[in-house]
């Protein structure tokens, strides 16, 4: 598996998930900057992702919707932030309606992704941070860990295909 560390830091407002891919830094960036690669892998396996939007520039914009196995559509939006080309890019996440648009009672986090080159690929660390403990405790209320965890474990079967 992919995923060697999670950590929780309730003081920072923090969640940080480090994992491990047996490929280049250019491949994993790949994936995140090719909206139909991000599909296979966005959300927790069960849930696939669709994104209708993404504009993967530094101010743009990326609007996408999990699929559970009933039916049922939940929505998310990015706004990245900044973008440096295959070591790491930030951007903002929080959870859409049925149109796709912001709900504003949901949180909302500040995501930084970095990806750096090791002997045997790369090492991915995906930092998502709160405003608020209300906020990071919601979101691992809701399962953020289990499905961020088992989204990023997803990774290892795109690379081999």
């Amino acid at each position: 598996m992919p995923v060697i560390d999670v950590t929780t830091d309730t003081d920072a407002l923090s969640l940080t998930i480090t994992a491990e891919f047996s490929a280049p830094v250019e491949r994993v960036w790949q994936i995140y900057a090719d909206p139909r690669q991000l599909e296979k892998i966005w959300g927790p396996p069960t849930f696939p992702a669709t994104f209708v939007e993404h504009d993967f520039t530094p101010g743009g914009r990326a609007t996408y919707y999990m699929t559970s196995p009933e039916g049922e559509k939940f929505g998310g939006w990015w706004e990245f932030v900044t973008i440096d080309p295959t070591s790491s890019f930030s951007f903002r996440d929080g959870f859409a309606d049925t149109d796709l648009n912001p709900v504003d009672s949901m949180p909302v986090s500040v995501n930084t992704y970095t990806f750096s080159s090791t002997d045997n690929g790369t090492r991915a660390v995906y930092k998502s941070s709160y405003t608020s403990a209300d906020e990071l405790q919601k979101v691992l209320d809701m399962g953020v860990v289990e499905g961020a965890s088992g989204a990023i474990n997803q990774i290892d079967a795109l690379l081999a295909a």
